[in-house]
Parts: structure tokens; C-alpha cells; sequence
């Protein structure tokens, strides 16, 4: 059922079907081109990082309509036969231009451009909206936790608190694209080769008399990259006991690689149980941290100098929760070769097909971005590429790993102040193509200038 949900068109909004039989009754078939862009930034985010490309990719290649679709669109009535054979035969056959993903972005700059006949485009909206919104908001959470703890392993943890199956494996490949080192979701692994770190749950040290017993049990059981969990019930105690374990284990050929705490505070317990660790020579364990950490917290523990190794992640990730969604949109800016313009009060939109130039300082670090008109001359690197030409893929299209590169030389290049999360802002300009093609616009349809 999973796939069947993730491929089906029926996943869309009714809006996008009915606009799609109006468009095909009237002959409204020739190309047009929509971009996805953000309006503004939520709190606290002073940066977005692009995600969710490649399965957009996917489901473009695959989009079409099946026997069981469209014998029940059939049955339901809703629509006319004419229509239904139209749907028996969609394919999606345009263009797509993108940032790639892993590429830092900022508001009023598109992040995605679809050209296709105006149904094909029109029809994409819901999911597209679906797959990059998404991903885009977990991966710009996860980049911030990524430049709170530099050097730490941070690992997903987030599937049980994610809204729903999708939801919860495409949050791990987003957060791994960010830069988290894995996830703890083991289809992560099956779909995206991301690796997959796990210890036990307090229920396992529960279900036995003995800590040292179900410590003893675990590691035999399963002694590659062997963290135990140590703060079921006394946190010290249980240190102690890993350390008179260890040297046992050692023998077997059995090392503990790590031990993880989720109570308590997380700061005083690492330097405890670092010092019971230590003096029994044992300075290769790790301390792995985790519960109810975001990127403040994470700050915290590593400026006041915690000797913790790694973190895991759960609900603030996999929810984004301070953020969880974007003020995105998904607009036609041209309809059968004219720019095409909304002016609704507090939500124009830029005329025209555009493309996003960024200029960097000497030094590599991001000094603004120029949203411009596609055959506008215009300094600095074109930042969308194409992914789709009539309707497959490109060869070029980064991976995963691909992806993953890219985030990491993209939040490298941010400037100090957004590195470090403080306030602040790369100035994105409109050129004056952008803005006299919508001074032209306006003057067209005798409306005020909205921008």
C-alpha cells in the first residue's frame, strides 16, 4: 500500500483535476512554467538548505494514472469520459530546473522550475509541494544542529515521533544529507544506504535482574559497534559497571565502543562517568547523549565543554518542531511564451522565468544572490540546473552522497553570524529585468504596483 501511495496521482488536491479538465476542454495545452519559491524565513532560521529533489525525480518519471485509478475515477462519476481518456494516457514530458540538493537558499528565490504543457505542470503541484517541502524542513533543522555541535556524530532518532512512515525515512535521508553521520531507522538503510547506528532500549536492561547481565547478554549478542545504555536506573553505578565489564569483554575480543546516557543532566553525568571511564584506562568508550535535544541544547553541551561524543536526535528533528512548516508556493510565471504574474495583496509573485546568480567574496563565503531573468546578463554562478528533460532525468543528477558533498561546502560557505546561528541575512536582490518585466505586467492589467 506504501508504494501504491507514493506513486499514485491520485495523491494531488481535487482542485489540480478539475483545473486539469477545464484546461484540456478549452485546448489550454501549451507550455507554461511554475516556480516553487519561499516567501519568507520562519523565526529563527536564517537559512533554508534544499532537499527532496531526487524523489520528486522519481515520481515525475513514474507519473501516471493506473487501470484501478482510473476505473474508479471511472465509477465515481466525477468527471467526464473525454477527460478520463486524457488521464489514461498522462505522462509528464517537460523540464525541470533546480538548486541541487544540498545548496543553501534564501526567500524569493526559486527553488524549483517546471516547464511542461500546462496540464503536466499544473498537475505536479500538490506533490511536488508534498516531497520538497518536507525534506527541505528537516534538512534545514538538521543543517543547524550540524553547525551547533561541529565535530560530533549526531545520529536520527526520530521515526516514532514522525508524521507517518513517509514522513519518518525521508526525515533521516534529509537529516543524513544535512550531515548527520546516521540514522537508528533501519529502512533508511534498505532505501538510501544511509547507515544505521542502534544500542537497547530501557525495557532490555528491565526484563533482567542483573545490569551487568543484560549488558553481558547484549554484547554477545551483538558486539560490532557495542553501545550499552547506562542510565536505567543509576548512571554512575552503571559506568562503573562497563568498566569492570570491558576488560572481561576485551578478552573475548568483544570492545565497547560506547555508552549512552538519555536523562538527566546530560553535562554533569558525561564528566562523572568520563572520570569512572578513564580511571580504568578505558579512554576509547565514547559517551553517546540523547533526549529532547535541539540545536540550543546542543550548543550549550558543547560550549560548556561536555565530554560527549555523539547526540541523537529525535522530536525536534523529524517534526522540525519549532518550524514545521514554510511559506512556500507554487506559481505560474509563464503561460504560452507571455509572463504570467499574481498580484493578490501580500502575495505577489516575480513575473517570468528566472534563474538565481550567487557572488562570494575572494574567500568563498556567500556575499549575495540575484534573482534575474533567464536570459538576463547577469555576475556570478548560476545556482539552478537542469534535472529533468522531456521527462527523464538527466545523467548529471547528483545522488545521495552527491547531495550530501554539496550541503557541506554550502553551509561552509555561509557567512560567521549564520554559521553560528546568530541573527542576521544574505540580501537577495530582484534585477531590474524582474522588476520592469513586472512594471510592465502591471501597466498591462491596470493594477497598482504590488512589490
Amino acid at each position: 500500500m506504501a508504494r501504491m501511495l507514493e506513486q499514485s496521482l491520485l495523491l494531488t488536491d481535487l482542485y489540480e483535476l478539475s483545473m486539469l479538465e477545464a484546461y484540456i476542454a478549452h485546448g489550454m495545452t501549451e507550455r507554461a512554467s511554475f516556480e516553487l519559491f519561499v516567501r519568507k524565513l520562519p523565526p529563527e532560521r536564517q537559512f533554508l538548505l534544499m532537499a527532496g529533489l531526487e524523489q520528486l525525480v522519481d515520481f515525475l518519471e513514474n507519473a501516471r494514472f493506473s487501470p484501478e485509478e482510473l476505473a474508479w475515477l471511472r465509477a465515481n462519476g466525477d468527471f467526464s469520459p473525454e477527460f478520463l481518456d486524457y488521464l489514461a494516457n498522462f505522462r509528464f514530458t517537460g523540464d525541470v530546473d533546480a538548486l541541487p540538493e544540498g545548496t543553501v537558499f534564501f526567500p524569493d528565490e526559486p527553488m524549483i522550475r517546471v516547464t511542461a504543457p500546462l496540464p503536466e505542470a499544473q498537475l505536479m503541484e500538490t506533490r511536488l509541494l508534498n516531497l520538497l517541502h518536507l525534506q527541505t524542513v528537516i534538512a534545514s533543522k538538521a543543517a543547524r544542529m550540524v553547525l551547533a555541535a561541529p565535530g560530533k556524530q549526531l545520529v536520527d532518532f526520530g521515526l516514532r515521533r514522525a508524521h507517518g512512515a513517509e514522513a519518518g525515512v525521508l526525515a533521516a535521508r534529509a537529516s543524513y544529507l544535512a550531515g548527520f553521520a546516521a540514522s537508528a531507522t533501519v529502512l533508511a538503510k534498505r532505501l538510501f544506504g544511509i547507515p544505521v547506528v542502534g544500542t537497547m532500549a530501557h525495557s532490555f536492561i528491565e526484563a533482567h535482574d542483573d545490569e551487568a547481565l543484560a549488558f553481558t547478554r547484549f554484547a554477545h549478542v551483538r558486539p560490532q559497534g557495542l553501545t550499552l545504555l547506562i542510565d536505567t536506573y543509576d548512571t554512575e553505578r552503571a559506568a562503573a559497571i562497563v568498566a569492570q565489564l570491558a576488560p572481561r569483554l576485551h578478552e573475548e575480543g568483544i570492545e565497547v565502543s560506547a555508552v549512552r546516557i538519555d536523562s538527566g543532566d546530560l553535562a554533569s553525568h558525561a564528566r562523572r562517568v568520563r572520570a569512572i571511564l578513564d580511571a580504568a584506562g578505558l579512554h576509547t568508550i565514547r559517551i553517546f547523549a540523547s533526549g529532547g535535544l535541539d540545536e540550543h541544547a546542543l550548543r550549550a553541551l558543547c560550549a560548556a565543554g561536555a565530554p560527549i561524543d555523539g547526540f541523537g536526535i529525535g522530536t525536534s528533528l523529524t517534526t522540525s518542531s519549532d518550524a514545521p512548516a514554510l511559506d512556500c508556493a507554487y506559481k505560474l510565471q509563464e503561460y504560452a511564451g507571455r509572463a504570467r504574474r499574481k498580484k493578490s495583496e501580500g502575495k505577489a509573485t516575480w513575473p517570468g522565468r528566472k534563474q538565481v546568480y550567487r557572488r562570494y567574496t575572494p574567500d568563498g563565503v556567500i556575499a549575495g544572490d540575484i534573482v534575474a531573468l533567464v536570459d538576463e546578463p547577469m555576475q556570478g554562478e548560476p545556482l539552478l540546473k537542469p534535472a529533468m528533460r522531456n521527462g527523464r532525468r538527466v545523467e548529471s543528477l547528483p545522488g545521495l552522497e552527491g547531495a550530501r558533498a554539496r550541503a557541506a561546502a554550502s553551509l561552509a560557505s555561509l557567512p560567521e553570524p549564520l554559521r553560528e546561528l546568530q541573527p542576521g541575512q544574505i540580501p537577495v536582490e530582484i534585477s531590474p529585468g524582474v522588476r520592469a518585466l513586472a512594471a510592465a505586467l502591471d501597466r498591462a492589467m491596470g493594477v497598482a504596483d504590488a512589490n
